[in-house]
């Protein structure tokens, strides 16, 4: 396979100092599958251009270990189109051109942090075959499960205290804040978040509570009013395949509902593409721009994201305002299979289970968007409905072991796929199941009765103990008491309420 690398990840890659640290594990991987590595002639034009004198020594010599493409595609009418309504410098106008050899066919794959780049590629129909560092890495390690050679520990709350401050993860946040040591060693016996990836810190947040009329916000222009905030004060998540980003918002949005927040905002600087993707996956969640915080350090730009029960949910699009609920939409309860239910659902777990089996964090299990896949007949779901997440029980009798552990929002749903491929990419890191069994046990299992998939948003756990299957049948939500119907549950309102009431204790 040929892999064409942009000319964002070269410099990244080649430069006297490592200012993305997952080129490494980038690189390892394109190794390990023996894909082949291409640059673009314009990439060489522009690193002959470097401002580093150093770098570019040390660059000419390594970019010779690279695949150079000896002829360019020419441009048709339909990318002349795109570049013609995108393009305005001639940096855009030369992305463009390394672009076209992957429309062309000239190339299997681009691997780029180029926003614009993405944007044409999503406007050309060929977003599935470029990728950011991340989502490359998502992809490979989720196909490839036996080349994955370390552990990846779960998220954690430790004390400052407990993470290294000389750490070169921490390095960008130095040339950004004039005082960061300084406040980092304040903060030694105040709890952040961290995941480690071999060894290696990739991911650090940290958030405050702040009450009504205990901030200025002097700095923040327009100001804010008064409101019981979350801020979100350090966030970095360096790409690693693991998802770990919506793993933090799930601590971010679980700290919110804890404490009561009325809103959670984030100040940040747009000097890197780190930051550009930290942005755009905030806005993914509802965040938006809201001005710009004065410092030393510089402008910072103002994210704010409205929280709390009395916010309007939207059914469209409810990652908007997740975990939020419309008690206006369908309601239904699904079966999931031990086997597969602690794998998607880790803050679910049964008590009875060992948790020390699930400290791997495997992309699945750290997003909050996940998939259920069916053949049931009931495809009636719709963006903005309910879904309850049965467990079935191990042990007999099953209407003691089974329960009722979480509660989701479905996102949407995908049916009437035209092939094998469209099917698995649908699936894709949103699940444990392989390619193969979602080949053999789902795709094939019914010629024609296919499946389809269900996009949920995993956002709520419910309290330990958790409602059983004779629960369900003492409230009238299940009537039967020997038998738990197949497919989709549809429950009414009332039951709802009522199965909520009981799990919470109301």
């Amino acid at each position: 396979m040929k892999i064409l690398l942009d000319t964002n990840i070269i410099i990244h890659r080649e430069a006297n100092k490592i200012y993305k640290p997952e080129i490494g594990q980038l690189f390892k991987w394109i190794d390990n599958l023996k894909y082949s590595k291409y640059i673009h002639p314009l990439t060489v034009e522009e690193l002959e251009r470097y401002k580093d004198p150093k770098a570019l020594d040390t660059m000419s010599i390594k970019i010779e270990s690279y695949n150079l493409l000896k002829h360019q595609a020419p441009l048709g009418q339909e990318i002349l189109k795109v570049s013609e309504n995108i393009d305005s410098k001639d940096n855009d106008i030369n992305d463009t051109q390394i672009l076209n050899e992957v429309y062309e066919g000239r190339v299997d794959l681009l691997i780029s942090e180029d926003k614009k780049i993405h944007t044409k590629a999503n406007l050309l129909g060929i977003a599935d075959k470029v990728f950011k560092i991340q989502n490359f890495l998502e992809k490979v390690i989720s196909e490839n499960p036996e080349l994955v050679d370390y552990k990846v520990l779960a998220v954690k709350r430790v004390d400052f205290g407990d993470v290294d401050i000389k750490d070169s993860f921490f390095d960008s946040f130095r040339e950004d804040y004039i005082e960061f040591n300084k406040w980092f060693n304040r903060k030694a016996e105040e709890k952040c978040y961290v995941c480690y990836s071999d060894n290696n810190l990739t991911a650090f947040l940290f958030v405050k509570i702040e009450n009504k009329n205990s901030e200025s916000y002097s700095e923040i222009t327009p100001t804010f009013t008064p409101k019981k905030r979350l801020k979100i004060g350090t966030l970095k998540v360096s790409s690693n395949g693991y998802k770990i980003g919506e793993r933090f918002l799930k601590t971010i949005f679980d700290n919110s509902m804890q404490y009561g927040i009325e809103e959670i905002y984030v100040t940040l600087f747009t000097k890197r593409p780190e930051q550009e993707q930290l942005i755009e996956m905030l806005e993914e969640w509802g965040f938006i721009y809201h001005g710009i915080k004065t410092t030393q350090n510089g402008d910072e730009k103002v994210y704010t994201r409205s929280f709390g029960k009395n916010i309007a949910t939207d059914i469209k699009n409810p990652k908007l305002t997740f975990p939020f609920l419309s008690r206006q939409t369908d309601k239904y309860i699904i079966k999931i299979e031990p086997q597969y239910h602690t794998e998607l659902f880790p803050d679910s777990i049964n008590t009875k289970e060992d948790k020390t089996k699930y400290t791997e964090n495997e992309p699945h299990r750290n997003r909050i968007s996940k998939v259920y896949i069916s053949h049931s007949q009931d495809r009636q779901l719709k963006s903005g409905d309910i879904i309850i997440i049965y467990r079935m029980g191990e042990t007999t009798p099953k209407k003691y072991s089974s329960t009722i552990t979480s509660i989701c929002i479905v996102e949407d749903v995908q049916n009437n796929f035209g092939s094998f491929e469209d099917f698995f990419n649908a699936c894709n890191r949103r699940t444990m199941i392989s390619k193969e069994d979602l080949k053999v046990s789902w795709w094939d299992k019914y010629p024609n009765n296919r499946p389809f998939v269900v996009n949920f948003l995993y956002a709520h756990s419910l309290p330990t103990p958790k409602p059983t299957l004779d629960d369900l049948n003492r409230l009238g939500v299940i009537p039967d008491i020997l038998n738990m119907p197949r497919g989709f549950i549809k429950i009414t309102n009332d039951q709802f309420n009522d199965l909520i009431k009981f799990a919470y204790k109301l």
